[in-house]
């Protein structure tokens, strides 16, 4: 369900661990976030929009302009 946010943080060298402590959740959740069974909360998309300096759009898919 939500592709790029793996691919994002393989792009960045980072462990689920990393991001799931960036966002003060377990990393469990970042897993189940990556693997589309949870749904994102939208504070959770903002943060990771602002992480990885891209916009919620594109990280949801409706754009494929990362910048």
């Amino acid at each position: 369900m939500y592709p790029r946010i793996r691919d994002l943080r393989h792009d960045a060298d980072k462990t689920q661990r990393e991001l799931a402590e960036y966002l003060n959740v377990h990393q469990t959740t970042y897993s189940d976030y990556e693997l589309g069974k949870l749904d994102i909360p939208t504070e959770i998309l903002i943060k990771l929009a602002d992480y990885y300096h891209t916009s919620v759009d594109y990280l949801l898919g409706r754009t494929t302009n990362r910048f």
